[in-house]
């Protein structure tokens, strides 16, 4: 027996429309491009390899123009990508999904082996070299991207070795990927007898009902623990394949490529996470318990940690009271984000319905600046819901504002990106707020906000404790599931104190995360983008007039800045300790008008 949809009060959930990528995955349109795309970038490769050094001696107008030709070629790449991606992702138990996925990767994997030597070689370029062809003005416009690319040169490895690293991947991490994927997508939960995927499974843990919460759980903790070899097993060797990766490429520590990536210094991170472990105490210890508190309760079961309060808003919230209530909520803020985030609901941009097969969780895709982003949620009517749609309309925002800078410098560092989400919630969450009807209506918004924010610093920084500890132990041998079960309760008792029992099976939670996966260490940015949103929004509230457009400013920047210079109008800092401390200090001043409320 399958899930049953939730019934809304207004409208019927919409579903996105990938036409404006191509038609169908069996299209002319698609067909004509993959064929395009492998005679033109073997054209490039028959231009470019061996001469960038030559071209670059020539003065910076050639060199422009291979870079305006490879940044074709990339969003012409990215869109196929995008199709094949966001079609496997509306359905990942079809094998006509998956086989059109799998194969779409493997001839762009085969076909982006020929411009593996573009960025290798464009690296060798000498410093006084790349410093004079930049004078002139059509190669400078590129600047950013080349400073960044220059940044890897440390870390690469010679051509040969590049692309075996490219090919193998196919049969590697990739396809570890969607080992996880497929299995995650296919796994069913008996609550009571009924068969729910994992998604639906997860929303019973925020029910007013206590029993549902439990059954819930322990429905999640069952299946997972029956398959938690598997997950143990594809743990293992995707951390040991980035061990290999690292040790040939000679990163120090097991994050710094991913710090690299984010274009985050080590010490930031460092700060960051030092900063949040050491407020564990005065942020989830002290919340949890007082909620125990709320609850009647001595100790919270893990079950219960995210259960809504008597005072919440239980009802469903229909389709368009909560397209409503985001679109006014960034209108208050600037009308030309609500304009941008009203065209993915006009323009088929969102797909909303829980759906058999359908991937979980939420996510806004950039695609390419040749086309729009694409938002998945699983809608499902709850308040949570609706924040989950401020969140990734964020990123469309962001995404749509940081297109015009084009495929080579549009895409922004993970830690930045969280920032137009984040910003996205807070908008929502105040005006929410601002409404609220009474003072208990009033508590129950701010708990749940405080829900929401310890959710994605505390929780992500245990998270990126746990990955270091598996990925730190991995370095000496395989991990049993059990051990790595072990180091998640650690990790998690650490993290939310003692006013939190850990149920029977709640060691196996730690396999449904995707983030371990698909993006190693990728979850220390949530809590960085959430900090930093803390301290912008500590500006904006005492801002004069332009802080809406610098805001826009920042994210149409794209990829083009540092963090540093983007905060800079703002006169805030992330390599200042005091600027964690601030971002802290926010939730740490919710946890007490709470208690003050509690009297």
């Amino acid at each position: 027996m399958s899930a049953p949809k939730p019934k809304l009060d207004a409208g019927t959930l919409p579903e996105w429309n990938l036409q404006d990528l191509y038609p169908s995955p069996s299209s002319d349109e698609l067909q004509t491009d993959l064929e395009r795309v492998a005679t033109d970038t073997a054209a490039f490769a028959d231009r470019w390899a061996g001469k960038l050094a030559q071209a670059a001696a020539a003065g910076g107008g050639k060199l422009a123009q291979a870079l305006k030709d490879y940044e074709a070629l990339s969003d012409l790449i990215g869109r196929i990508g995008s199709f094949a991606g966001l079609t496997y992702a509306s359905n990942t138990a079809s094998p006509q999904n998956a086989k059109f996925y799998g194969d779409t990767q493997a001839r762009l994997n085969e076909i982006t082996t020929g411009l593996i030597f573009f960025e290798l070689e464009f690296n060798r370029i000498e410093d006084d070299v790349m410093a004079a062809a930049l004078e002139d003005p059509a190669l400078a416009h590129y600047r950013p991207w080349i400073e960044d690319t220059r940044k890897e040169r440390p870390y690469q490895l010679d051509d040969r070795t590049e692309k075996l690293f490219h090919e193998k991947a196919m049969t590697g991490t990739r396809a570890w990927n969607r080992l996880f994927d497929q299995t995650m997508t296919a796994l069913r939960f008996d609550v009571d007898g009924q068969s729910l995927a994992l998604e639906p499974a997860l929303n019973l843990l925020s029910s007013p009902e206590e029993p549902k919460r439990k059954i819930g759980a322990q429905a999640i903790a069952k299946t997972l623990g029956d398959n938690i070899d598997t997950f143990a097993l594809i743990t293992n060797t995707l951390a040991k394949d980035k061990e290999i990766s690292d040790r040939w490429r000679g990163f120090e520590d097991i994050a710094d490529g991913r710090h690299l990536a984010n274009r985050v210094e080590r010490e930031v991170v460092d700060a960051l996470v030092a900063s949040v472990r050491a407020a564990y105490p005065r942020l989830s210890h002290r919340y949890y318990a007082l909620k125990a508190r709320w609850m009647g309760m001595e100790k919270l079961n893990h079950w219960d940690r995210n259960a809504p309060l008597r005072e919440d808003d239980d009802r469903l919230i229909g389709w368009e009271e909560a397209r409503e209530t985001v679109l006014g909520a960034y209108n208050g803020f600037t009308p030309q984000m609500a304009e941008i985030a009203a065209r993915f609901f006009d323009r088929g941009w969102i797909d909303a319905p829980v759906r058999e097969g359908k991937s979980p969780g939420a996510f806004s895709h950039p695609t390419v600046p040749s086309a729009h982003p694409y938002v998945l949620l699983n809608y499902q009517g709850k308040p949570r819901d609706v924040m989950t749609l401020a969140h990734e309309l964020g990123h469309g925002v962001h995404q749509v504002l940081a297109g015009p800078r084009g495929a080579l410098m549009a895409p922004t560092p993970l830690t930045l990106a969280e920032t137009a989400s984040v910003f996205g919630e807070m908008l929502t969450y105040r005006s929410l707020l601002a409404s609220a009807k009474s003072p208990a209506a009033r508590k129950a918004m701010i708990a749940g906000k405080v829900e929401d924010m310890l959710n994605t610093v505390v929780r992500q920084i245990a998270f990126y404790s746990f990955e270091r500890q598996v990925h730190t132990e991995r370095k000496s041998g395989e991990l049993t599931a059990a051990r790595i079960g072990e180091i998640w309760l650690e990790i998690q008792t650490e993290s939310l104190g003692p006013a939190i029992r850990f149920g029977e099976g709640y060691e196996h939670f730690w396999s449904y995360v995707p983030h371990f996966i698909h993006s190693p260490f990728y979850v220390y940015a949530y809590a960085f983008g959430d900090c930093l949103v803390n301290s912008l929004y500590a500006v904006y509230e005492n801002a004069e007039d332009g802080f809406a457009q610098k805001y826009l400013d920042l994210l149409a920047a794209g990829g083009t800045k540092h963090h540093s210079e983007l905060l800079a109008p703002f006169d805030l800092d992330a390599r200042d300790p005091e600027f964690w401390q601030a971002g802290i200090g926010l939730i740490d001043g919710m946890i007490s008008e709470l208690e003050e409320m509690d009297g």
